[in-house]
C-alpha cells in the first residue's frame, strides 16, 4: 500500500498561495502600505512571470483612505495587459470605490450584501494664505479627477454623477442600485 506524504501547509502562506493562483484579497484601507504589495503584484503577473494568466482577481472591501494612493494603483491597473476582475464584498467606500471601478469593463462584481459608499473629496485645511490657494487647486484637481474616473467607468453623464453620487453628501448603495448606475456589471455571490 502506498501512502501520500502529509503536507504541512502551516508554513505556507495563503496570501502567496492566492497570489500565485492569480488572486488577491485586499481588505484594508488604502494607504501606501497597503497598495505597495498589490502594485507589485499586478507588476509580476505582467513583466516577470512567464506563463501569463488569462485573468487577475482583485477582492475588495476597503472604508477607503488615500486618493492619491488609490489613483496611482488606478493607473497601474489600467496599464495592466491582464485583464483585472474586481469583486466588492463587505463595504467598498471612498477611494476604495475609485479602486473597485477601475477593474477591466465587464468583469466588475459585487456580492449581494455589499454596502457601496460614494462621496465627494474631503480634506483638512490649515495653513497661510498662498498655501490655502495651493491646495485648493489640488483640491479641485482631485475633484475633477474623480469625476472623470466616474464617467470613464460608469458611462454617466457628469451632470448624473454629482447629482447621485457625488452630491454635497454622503450616498450609500446597495449593490442593486450600484447595478442600476453601472458602478458594476453584475451582482452574484462569489464563484457563480
Amino acid at each position: 500500500m502506498t501512502t501520500t506524504p502529509i503536507q504541512d501547509d502551516s508554513a505556507t502562506d495563503p496570501s502567496q498561495l492566492l497570489q500565485d493562483a492569480g488572486m488577491y484579497v485586499f481588505m484594508s484601507e488604502v494607504s501606501d502600505e497597503t497598495v505597495k504589495p498589490i502594485v507589485e503584484w499586478i507588476l509580476i503577473e505582467n513583466h516577470v512571470r512567464r506563463k501569463k494568466k488569462k485573468e487577475l482577481l482583485l477582492m475588495i472591501s476597503s472604508d477607503g483612505g488615500s486618493v492619491d494612493t488609490a489613483f496611482a494603483l488606478i493607473d497601474v491597473m489600467r496599464s495592466s495587459a491582464i485583464p483585472i476582475k474586481t469583486v466588492g464584498l463587505g463595504t467598498i467606500a471612498s477611494s476604495g470605490l475609485l479602486i473597485f471601478l477601475a477593474g477591466t469593463p465587464g468583469r466588475r462584481m459585487l456580492t449581494p450584501n455589499t454596502s457601496i459608499l460614494s462621496h465627494q473629496y474631503s480634506w483638512g485645511v490649515e495653513g497661510k494664505a498662498h498655501e490655502l490657494f495651493a491646495m485648493t487647486k489640488e483640491f479641485n484637481l482631485i475633484q475633477q479627477r474623480m469625476v472623470t474616473h466616474y464617467k470613464e467607468c460608469t458611462g454617466l453623464s457628469e451632470d448624473v454623477i454629482r447629482s447621485q453620487l457625488l452630491p454635497a453628501s454622503d450616498v450609500w448603495l446597495s449593490a442593486e442600485e450600484a447595478l442600476k448606475l453601472n458602478i458594476c456589471d453584475v451582482v452574484a455571490n462569489f464563484g457563480q
